[in-house]
C-alpha cells in the first residue's frame, strides 16, 4: 500500500509524522512526505494518520 500527501494543502502540522514515523516525515520546510511504503506493521499508524489529518491531505491506495 502506498500513501500520499498532498503537497499543496498540506499546513505542517506534524501530526502525521508524529504518529506514524516509519512512513511519514517533515520536510525542512514543514511539510509533511512519505520517505517508505506502508506495510503491514505500519497500516494502522498510517490510516489513524489519513483519518486524523486536519485538512485530509493524506490518501491510502493499493
Amino acid at each position: 500500500m502506498r500513501a500520499a500527501v498532498k503537497k499543496e494543502l498540506c499546513i505542517g502540522c506534524g501530526f502525521c509524522a508524529r504518529s506514524c514515523r516509519r512512513v511519514f516525515r517533515m520536510t525542512d520546510d514543514w511539510t509533511a512526505e512519505v520517505y517508505a511504503d506502508v506495510t503491514e506493521d505500519t497500516l494502522e499508524l498510517a490510516q489513524f494518520a489519513a483519518l486524523k489529518c486536519p485538512i485530509k491531505a493524506i490518501t491510502l491506495e493499493e
